[in-house]
């Protein structure tokens, strides 16, 4: 009985179990916690999902943060969490207080870089690989979508935008599916688009980043709109669902707007205080509906 119960532990403790990943990339020394479910037949190619963490942030408090882990060892897929260069993504804002962006770190060149080793670990699937990120994390996630196209299947910016230089040569490769969640009330990013707070780098408003990639995966142009339950009317936010549609190629692009949301993580922690960060939406589960969505559209 007893070996049981510690064999029952050692099998729970390697489902969560998870390691960091060390590479060189342009000279530089570039890391990553990764987390391969137990369980993953080693002959079949499994989906990747890359979860980004947002400025100040690094890899370890994303997977914490976004219980994007549990989740892999449920759908038996591969999460990821790299660490950017001094807590920083050079997203294609400009941003001098971001030293990626300030340095010119070619964090594309790393992303390529950290596919192929996570690739020599196990096989992925190319019409499964994945992209999420929360902030600095957020527009990084819509900086691969544009400017890798062909890797990226789908990509879930939250509380993200898109970089004046990004939308300025805007020119994706190939379609790509996007869920984007954004908050009305942001304090940090706000919904209109223009300066994210304190001089930290220029971007476009989310309507006009929607229409580019509405050219770009050829959806009609009228959305299905919805509303979520308000589930906890305490938290002061409701979630408005828009969605465009390619049927011919399965693509799609969703916008989660939420009404009075925040710079946060929806279903997550309320990590600074409301007058800092805004509030944090407690109608949806943020991971669980990425996942599902990034389910629902591998790459056409």
């Amino acid at each position: 009985m007893l070996r049981l119960i510690l064999l029952l532990v050692l099998t729970a403790f390697s489902a969560r179990a998870s390691e960091q990943l060390t590479l060189t990339v342009n000279g530089l020394r570039r890391t990553c916690v990764l987390h391969l479910p137990a369980g993953l037949d080693p002959q079949a190619p499994a989906p990747l999902v890359l979860v980004l963490h947002g400025g100040g942030g690094h890899g370890a408090q994303m997977e914490n943060f976004t219980h994007f882990s549990a989740l892999a060892d449920r759908e038996h897929f591969i999460a990821a969490y790299p660490d950017g260069i001094d807590h920083s993504w050079n997203d294609g804002r400009d941003n001098p207080h971001a030293a990626a962006s300030r340095d010119h770190v070619d964090d594309l060149a790393f992303f390529d870089a950290l596919l192929a080793e996570i690739g020599r670990r196990h096989p992925l699937d190319p019409r499964r690989i994945y992209a999420t990120g929360i902030s600095n994390g957020g527009f990084m996630s819509f900086t691969l979508a544009a400017r890798r196209a062909g890797i990226f299947a789908a990509v879930a910016p939250v509380c993200g935008g898109m970089g004046d230089a990004v939308a300025a040569d805007f020119s994706p490769a190939e379609p790509v599916s996007l869920l984007i969640l954004q908050g009305t009330a942001d304090p940090l990013v706000p919904y209109a688009g223009g300066e994210v707070m304190r001089d930290r780098g220029h971007f476009i408003p989310t309507d006009e980043a929607i229409k580019l990639w509405l050219k770009a995966d050829a959806c009609a142009p009228d959305p299905v709109r919805a509303e979520l339950p308000d589930r906890d009317p305490a938290d002061g936010c409701r979630v408005a669902t828009f969605t465009w549609a390619n049927p011919k190629t399965n693509l799609m692009l969703c916008l989660y707007r939420i009404e009075g949301g925040g710079h946060t993580w929806p279903g997550g922690m309320q990590y600074l205080p409301r007058l800092v960060i805004g509030r944090v939406c407690r109608d949806f589960d943020a991971t669980e509906i990425i996942w599902a969505f990034f389910k629902a559209h591998p790459k056409p």
